[in-house]
């Protein structure tokens, strides 16, 4: 996948690609924001469902992450998480270019037929010092603020379409 600004996307489908993500949500979830490290990580990383994308600069160093959740169960329902950018890339659209490549995975793959259109909601939990971030990309912030590793969240939703090909 190509992203913009120079940027490029992958999508991990290997251990090193996971490992890459992981190495960029320790540096800024556990080391920079304090989460503790046992709740960085967990069983939706390797679920069969979950998807994770990297974003990397032109030196191919990797500057952000993000991965999406599927629910077989709720198709047409996803959940964008582990969103991560490097310090030294944040302001350069990189965590832009990881959402962006999210929702284009999900309206490819997880969005359901509705009339003459296919739709994905997408939801995530916004911190809530980055919920002008994700406002700006399209998404409404609301309901009450609450903690997920001692952090203040509120939910966030996108719905996203395109017409039904024929």
């Amino acid at each position: 996948m190509s992203g913009a600004g120079g940027f490029t996307v992958e999508r991990v489908t290997d251990d090193a690609g996971l490992a890459a993500a992981y190495a960029l949500r320790i540096e800024v979830f556990v080391h920079e924001q304090g989460v503790p490290v046992e709740e960085e990580t967990d069983a939706l990383d390797t679920a069969p469902s979950t998807t994770h994308v990297l974003v990397r600069e032109a030196g191919g160093d990797v500057v952000g992450t993000g991965r999406l959740l599927t629910d077989p169960a709720a198709p047409g329902d996803v959940h964008i998480g582990r969103v991560a950018v490097a310090r030294a890339a944040r302001g350069t659209g990189a965590g832009s270019v990881v959402m962006r490549a999210l929702e284009a995975l999900a309206l490819a793959e997880h969005a359901v037929a509705s009339d003459d259109r296919r739709v994905v909601r997408v939801e995530l939990s916004a911190q809530v010092g980055a919920a002008g971030f994700y406002e700006r990309l399209g998404y409404a912030v609301g309901g009450p603020v609450y903690l997920d590793a001692g952090i203040e969240h509120r939910d966030a939703v996108r719905y996203l379409e395109e017409p039904l090909r024929p």
